[in-house]
C-alpha cells in the first residue's frame, strides 16, 4: 500500500512514519509512505500557495493552482484522494477496516490557514472527518488516518489476532480489561479467573467485561 501526503510542513510528520509500527510497515515493504512538500508547487518567487478569499473575510485559502498541481503529479488509476475536513465523513474503525482491505494508492491533502478553495474537491474522493472540532492543520488527521489503516494490513501488528480482538473491531465493542505481572501491585491484584488457567471461565469472565461503546 502507498500513501502520498501532501503538506506544508513534512517535518511534522517524518517523526511518527518512522517511528514504531509506521517505521515496522516500511522496513517490511508493506507500506510505501511519500512526502509531498506543497510549497514545491507554489506560485511565483515565493512560492506562494494561498491568497484571501473572494467576498472577503479572514484568514487564507489554499489556491487551487498548486494542489492540483501536487495532486496531479503523483496520481494514478489507481489512486484515492483524501481530505481532512469539518464537512467530512466521521472516521472510525469501519472505515479504517474498509480502507485497509482496498490494495490502494491513498494521496491524503493536509489542508491550512481558514481552509481551501472549494474547487479542490473536485479532486477529492473522500472528505474525512475527526470529529466536532478544529485542529490548525491536516496533519494530525493524516497520521490518524494512516496509522489506523496501516496497523490493520497482514504483518504489520505482532499478533495474527490482535486487531480482531480490540476495542471496535466489531461495531462498537470495547475490549474487556487485560493484566500483566505482577499478580498483585501494591494490593491490586489480578483476578483470580486470570490466573486459574482454565480457558474456558476465562473466556466468559471476558465476554461479560466487554462493553459497547457509547455514541454521542
Amino acid at each position: 500500500m502507498r500513501f502520498s501526503i501532501i503538506t506544508l510542513f513534512p517535518e511534522a510528520l517524518e517523526p511518527y512514519l518512522r517511528s514504531s509500527m509506521m517505521w515496522k510497515a516500511t522496513e517490511k515493504g508493506i507500506v510505501d509512505f511519500e512526502l509531498i512538500n506543497l510549497r514545491d508547487f507554489g506560485l511565483g518567487p515565493h512560492k506562494s500557495v494561498d491568497d484571501t478569499p473572494y467576498g472577503g473575510g479572514d484568514g487564507m485559502l489554499l489556491r487551487c493552482e498548486p494542489v492540483f498541481s501536487a495532486i496531479e503529479s503523483v496520481k494514478t488509476e489507481n489512486s484515492k484522494v483524501l481530505l481532512p475536513t469539518p464537512v467530512g465523513q466521521v472516521w472510525n474503525q469501519q472505515l479504517a477496516r474498509t480502507f485497509a482491505s482496498e490494495d490502494k494508492h491513498y494521496i491524503i491533502l493536509c489542508p491550512h490557514y481558514e481552509g481551501y478553495d472549494e474547487r479542490i474537491l473536485t479532486l477529492v474522493d473522500h472528505k474525512i472527518s475527526l470529529g466536532n472540532f478544529i485542529l490548525t492543520g491536516g496533519e494530525l488527521p493524516a497520521l490518524v488516518v494512516v496509522d489506523s489503516i496501516v496497523r490493520l494490513l497482514p504483518g504489520v501488528l505482532g499478533g495474527e489476532t490482535s486487531a480482531e480482538i480490540e476495542s471496535f473491531s466489531n461495531g462498537n465493542n470495547l475490549e474487556y480489561p487485560q493484566y500483566t505481572k505482577p499478580a498483585d501491585f501494591r494490593g491490586l491484584k489480578v483476578p483470580d479467573v486470570l490466573l486459574s488457567g482454565h480457558h474456558e471461565n476465562i473466556a466468559k469472565w471476558r465476554a461479560s467485561h466487554s462493553g459497547t461503546a457509547t455514541e454521542n
